[in-house]
């Protein structure tokens, strides 16, 4: 399948193996994860991972009544399918998913595509989620906090950060979509310090990464905060 409309992520695409040294250590005494059964619990519903990569946190949604990974890049696909027997996986986008209409209950995307900017607007994926939602059910975007955490001020000094949206711009364009924002801190934890440096570089440029790290030498971690953009389909 050729998703036109498809932009590879720099990171796990670039780096799969280190994308999954930062999985594993994001969120380790499971804030956010409590934080995202309360915004829309998916206990013996049927829930969509979007955009679920290599399919890391597929096993995490093992109460779902069912559990399907929605991912367009093709590189990825076959790491998500062996993830676990219990999830369907099929490639798509934000904009294409291989759903029927009003089949799905809840709809996770967590940091893929839905980053509303001066630079890109997320509607047609809003509009395509909407559409395989049942009434009332609910999308759940999980995104970057730029105001609060370590993690923030990293964002902050990173141009690239940029076109995920700076400031209140997600925030306010959520809100004018009807949705409701929640702030989450958590944070990252690693064993290994080489681990840590190597995902500080796959996110940030590498004057930033090594400048945090030399301010830094001693450290595993970060604070880490997220907002969870939460929208009800009518």
């Amino acid at each position: 399948m050729t998703l036109n409309d498809f932009v590879p992520a720099a990171n796990q695409g670039g780096d799969p193996a280190g994308y999954e040294l930062e999985n594993g250590a994001i969120d380790p005494q499971g804030t956010l994860w409590e934080a995202l059964r309360r915004a829309a619990d998916w206990r013996h519903k049927v829930l969509v991972d979007l955009g679920c990569g290599a399919g890391y946190w597929l096993p995490k949604y093992s109460e779902a009544e069912k559990t399907i990974g929605i991912e367009p890049d093709s590189r990825l696909l076959e790491a998500a399918r062996a993830r676990t027997r219990r999830a369907a996986v099929f490639q798509g986008s934000a904009e294409h998913i291989p759903l029927a209409d009003s089949s799905v209950d809840v709809v996770h995307a967590r940091l893929a595509y839905f980053f509303p900017s001066e630079f890109f607007d997320p509607a047609a994926g809003l509009k395509e989620v909407a559409r395989v939602l049942r009434p009332r059910g609910k999308l759940v975007v999980i995104d970057n906090d730029h105001a609060l955490g370590e993690f923030a001020a990293l964002l902050r000094a990173s141009a690239p950060a940029a076109a995920q949206g700076r400031d209140s711009y997600p925030s306010v364009w959520w809100q004018e979509q009807g949705a409701r924002t929640t702030a989450v801190m958590s944070r990252w934890q690693f064993h290994r310090r080489s681990d840590f440096e190597r995902v500080l570089h796959l996110e940030f440029p590498t004057e930033v990464a090594e400048d945090w790290l030399r301010r830094h030498p001693d450290r595993l971690g970060l604070s880490y905060g997220c907002l969870l953009h939460i929208w009800t389909k009518p």
